[in-house]
C-alpha cells in the first residue's frame, strides 16, 4: 500500500499509514471542517480510508489509540513545522515543462553541490533560479541539492530531516522545489537530491509512535539504526524505497545521492540497497527516463556500484573520498584524523589508476585492514572533489580550502579534479574561492537537544586535535556566516579563479581525451621526491591525447621526466602559472617536440595536447 495522503481528485483523498502496534487509528482533519474519521485495519499493520470533501491544503493529524495526535510519517508538507499538522498535497496539477528533457549520462555530469539556505541571501528555491545561467556559464551541467526533507526550525544542513516525503517549508515547500527542478531542466541542467536513509533527525521524529522503524540491534553515529532486516522490516524497507520513487516521480529528479550508506545495516540475503537499485531500475525502464542512485560511502566496497549480475548492489555511482584525502593532504600537509593514512604521491597515483587507495591493506586510522579492489569500476562511477559540505563543514571552523592554501594551490586543485577521469564535483563558491566558512548549524527548539548537539560537535573533532571551541551550531550568526558572498566572484583573484574554472571545464567538455572517462587510455606516474604527477589521457594510436604534469611541491622543480614522457609533438593548452591566471610566470615550453626536461613553478600544472 502507498503510505501518505494520496489525493484522488474531485475532493476525494486516500489516507494510508503503517502502525502495526496500534489498536485504533483515526484521521483527525484540522481544516477546513474539523472531523474525526476511523481508519480500517488492512494487511500487515497498515490502516486505510478514503474520505470525501478533502482537498489539497487540508491539514490533518493521525490520532493513535484515542489519545495521541501525531503528524503523518509520510507527510508531503509540514507548513507549521515538524510538530504541526500535515497537509494534503496534489502533485498531478503542476505544469511541468520538461517533457523534452533527455537527461544526462553519468559520464557527462559535472556536479555543483549547493545548500538552499546558504546559496542565496533569501535561502529559498525560488532565489536559486535567477542564478542558474551563471552556473551554466561556469560549465557545470548538474546541481546537487543538500537534503530538503522537513527538519526542525528554519536552518539546518538537512541531515536532521524527520519527514522524508515533506519538502522544507522555509525553503518554499513542494511548489518551490518543483519550479526549481523544472527551471533546471529547461536550461539543460540535471538535478540530484541528497536523501538520508540511515537515520532521522532527533526533533519531530514520531516514527517511534507508529511502529518498529528502528532497531537496537545496531548502533549508528546518530543513535539506533533503521530496521532494514528485523521483524516487520518489509514495511520499513518499502517506506524508504517508495520515498526514492516519490522524488523521481513527483519532483522529476535525475538522481538521488544516498547519504552515508555505511550507516545502513542490513544482514538479509537481499540487501536494502540492492532492492532499492532494482526497484528504481524497473521504474526508470517503465518511465523511459534516466534515474540514477549515487552513494556516499566510506566502506571502500566496490560491491556498492558493481553490477548485480556480478554480486554487487548495482548503484550507479559513489563519492570518491580517497581521492579527496589524497589531494587534501598533498595540498595542505595536514595529517590529523583520517588524513594520517594519506600524503604520498603513490596514494594519488593509485587513486587515479584503481579508484580506492585502501583496497584491503592496513589503515592506521582504522587500525585494521580496509576496503577491497575497485580496479573494475569505471571512473565515471566515482565522484571526485577537493571540497564538499562534509570536508569543509566538519572542520572545527568550517574552513574552505581558499583559507588554507595559497592561490596557486587552488588552481592546482581545480585542475586535479576537473581534468581527472572521474565525475567532478564543485562545492558552492569553490569556483571563485569563496572564503566564508561553511559551518554546522541547527535551529532546534529543545534546549537539552541543543546542548547535546554542542557537546557532540566538540567530541567529533577530538581525533583532529584542533584547538579552540567550535562556533555555536544553534546561533543564527553561525548560519549567516555560512552564506555565500556571491558579489565577490567578479572581483580580484576571485574573478581570475572563476575564469580559470571556466577554462578547465571548457577543456574537459571539448577535448575528447578529457570528456570521456577511460581506464584503458590512462597512464599515471608519480615522482615521490619531486612531488610531481604525470598523467596521460587519450589514445596512443591517434593524436587525441592530453598530457598533464602537476607539481605539488611548493618550490620550482625540474624533474627528470624523459623516461615517462611519450614521444611526439605536444602543444601547450593551459599553464596555471601563466600571468593571465595571475601566476608567477611559466617556464614550461610552448611546445614539446621530444621528451625534454620541464621546469614547473611551485604548486602549478601544465596541460599539453598531442
Amino acid at each position: 500500500m502507498q503510505v501518505g495522503a494520496n489525493y484522488l481528485g474531485a475532493g476525494r483523498c486516500e489516507f494510508v499509514v503503517w502502525a502495526p502496534g496500534r489498536q485504533q487509528v483515526e484521521l483527525k482533519l484540522a481544516s477546513p471542517q474539523p472531523r474525526l474519521i476511523p481508519l480500517l485495519p488492512a494487511v500487515q499493520g497498515y490502516w486505510h480510508t478514503v474520505v470525501d470533501e478533502v482537498y489539497p491544503g487540508t491539514k490533518y493529524f493521525y490520532r493513535l489509540d484515542g489519545d495521541l495526535d501525531r503528524p503523518d510519517p509520510a507527510s508531503n508538507f509540514q507548513p507549521e513545522g515538524v510538530h504541526g499538522p500535515s497537509e494534503v498535497v496534489e502533485h498531478q496539477s503542476f505544469n511541468w515543462r520538461d517533457q523534452c528533457w533527455p537527461g544526462l549520462s553519468l559520464a557527462d555530469m559535472v556536479i555543483y553541490e549547493l545548500h538552499i539556505g546558504c546559496f542565496t541571501p533569501e535561502g529559498t528555491f525560488a532565489a536559486v533560479i535567477p542564478r542558474l545561467p551563471e552556473l551554466i556559464e561556469l560549465g557545470v551541467n548538474t546541481i546537487e541539492i543538500m537534503p530538503v526533507a522537513q527538519f526542525s526550525g528554519e536552518r539546518n544542513w538537512g541531515y536532521d530531516g524527520t519527514y522524508l516525503y515533506a519538502v522544507q517549508n522555509s525553503y518554499g515547500g513542494p511548489p518551490g522545489l518543483k519550479q526549481l527542478v523544472d527551471a533546471c531542466h529547461q536550461q539543460g541542467l540535471a538535478v540530484i537530491l541528497d536523501v538520508v536513509y540511515n537515520h532521522l533527525g532527533p526533533e519531530g521524529n514520531y516514527l517511534w509512535d507508529y511502529g518498529p522503524y528502528f532497531t537496537d540491534r545496531y548502533k549508528t553515529l546518530w543513535g539506533p539504526a533503521v530496521n532494514f532486516d528485523g521483524p516487520h522490516s518489509d514495511a520499513v524497507r518499502k517506506f524508504f524505497i517508495d520515498n526514492a520513487l516519490y522524488w523521481f516521480k513527483n519532483y522529476h529528479f535525475d538522481a538521488l545521492r544516498i547519504d552515508a550508506i555505511h550507516g545502513i545495516y542490513d544482514m538479509s540475503a537481499r540487501h536494502f540497497l540492492q532492492e532499492l537499485a532494482e526497484t528504481v531500475a524497473d521504474y526508470a525502464e517503465h518511465a523511459k527516463r534516466r534515474c540514477y542512485l549515487i552513494a556516499e560511502s566510506d566502506l571502500n566496497d566496490a560491491r556498492v556500484v558493481r553490477a548485480r549480475e556480478l554480486g554487487g548492489y548495482g548503484l550507479h555511482g559513489q563519492w570518491h573520498d580517497d581521492y579527496h584525502h589524497c589531494l587534501h593532504t598533498l595540498l595542505t600537509g595536514e595529517h590529523q584524523g583520517y588524513y594520517v593514512d594519506f600524503g604520498q604521491m603513490a596514494h594519488l597515483v593509485k587513486a587515479l589508476r584503481e579508484g580506492f587507495v585502501y583496497s584491503g591493506q592496513y589503515s592506521q586510522y582504522r587500525q585494521r585492514r580496509h576496503g577491497n579492489s575497485a580496479k573494475d569500476i569505471l571512473p565515471q562511477r566515482l565522484v571526485a572533489f577537493v571540497q564538499n559540505h562534509d570536508q569543509v563543514g566538519n572542520r572545527l571552523r568550517g574552513d574552505r580550502l581558499s583559507t588554507l592554501v595559497p592561490f596557486e594551490a587552488l588552481k592546482l586543485a581545480a585542475g586535479a579534479v576537473i581534468l581527472s577521469p572521474f565525475m567532478p564535483l564543485l562545492f558552492m563558491g569553490e569556483e571563485y574561492g569563496e572564503q566564508a566558512p561553511f559551518l554546522y548549524f541547527v535551529s532546534h527548539s529543545d534546549p537539552e537537544l541543543v546542548a547535546a548537539v554542542r557537546q557532540g560537535r566538540k567530541e567529533e573533532f577530538q581525533s583532529f586535535h584542533w584547538s579552540g571551541e567550535p562556533p555555536d551550531p544553534q546561533s543564527l550568526d553561525t548560519f549567516l556566516a555560512s552564506k555565500l558572498h556571491w558579489d565577490t566572484r567578479t572581483t580580484g583573484q576571485h574573478q581570475i579563479l572563476l575564469k580559470f574554472h571556466q577554462k578547465l571545464l571548457k577543456l574537459r567538455r571539448e577535448l575528447a581525451a578529457l570528456a570521456r572517462p577511460d581506464h584503458h587510455n590512462l597512464e599515471v606516474v608519480g615522482l615521490e621526491a619531486a612531488k610531481v604527477l604525470i598523467m596521460r589521457r587519450g589514445q596512443l594510436e591517434t593524436n587525441n591525447q592530453v598530457l598533464l604534469i602537476f607539481n605539488f611541491n611548493h618550490h620550482e622543480v625540474t624533474p627528470e621526466l624523459t623516461p615517462w614522457l611519450p614521444a611526439g609533438k605536444w602543444r601547450k593548452l593551459l599553464d596555471s602559472a601563466d600571468p593571465i591566471w595571475q601566476g608567477p610566470g611559466s617556464q614550461a615550453p610552448e611546445q614539446l617536440d621530444q621528451p625534454q626536461p620541464i621546469t614547473l613553478t611551485g604548486l602549478s600544472f601544465v596541460a599539453y595536447g598531442g
